[in-house]
């Protein structure tokens, strides 16, 4: 683990300086998790914290096709810290049946060594926002899902089927994915139908 730098501030509580110093650090290798899926352009891989920070300002700019009354706020909190796990567990690929069996196993573990990282009062409050994205309870977190799963589907769309084409996917898959979509956002939803409609038209899909 990346220590922070011995170095002590006035007027503050370095033992909870340090802390947050070190869960900052350690999230910095989320950076060096690469998804399946490319960016917009084809031209490389995307990482996970790029997909994180994306996913973010969607959920911002999205934020009129959620369930009247969400909290936003709380779905950019949500988005910002959901991935933090794939430092230990990779991205998992949901089109790969292995390592979505093995994958809520993977990541609650590693959600047990790096959000004790902070200090209790956060590490608490960063566990609560994850388990309840992983929950889908809350028209917060079916939100944020749903953004989740529209993303990629935008890059495929974009790069001639992307992932798609590239691992044989066949429609009836990914329309599971777009479920997700409707149960968080009816509009959203309705624009991936939409998408998958015209990409199976272009080819896309295995048949």
């Amino acid at each position: 683990m990346t220590e922070p730098a011995p170095v002590f501030a006035s007027g503050v509580d370095n033992e909870r300086l340090n802390a947050q110093l070190r869960f900052i650090l350690e999230v910095d290798k989320l950076k060096r998790v690469l998804r399946r899926n490319l960016l917009v352009d084809g031209s490389r891989r995307e990482n996970s914290a790029e997909h994180s920070w994306h996913l973010t300002l969607c959920a911002r700019t999205f934020a009129e096709y959620a369930p009247e009354g969400t909290d936003i706020d709380r779905v950019i909190e949500m988005l910002s810290i959901h991935d933090i796990v794939e430092i230990d567990a990779g991205d998992t690929f949901v089109f790969q049946p292995g390592d979505v069996e093995s994958q809520a196993e993977r990541e609650r573990a590693a959600a047990d060594r790096i959000f004790p990282l902070l200090p209790a009062d956060q590490a608490a409050s960063a566990r609560e926002l994850w388990e309840e994205f992983e929950a889908r309870q809350t028209a917060e977190a079916r939100f944020a899902r749903a953004i989740d799963r529209l993303s990629p589907m935008l890059a495929n769309w974009h790069n001639e089927g992307g992932t798609w084409v590239r691992f044989g996917i066949t429609r009836s898959q990914v329309m599971a994915n777009v479920k997700l979509i409707v149960e968080g956002s009816e509009a959203l939803g309705s624009y991936a139908t939409a998408l998958i409609d015209d990409a199976d038209r272009r080819g896309y899909f295995r048949a």
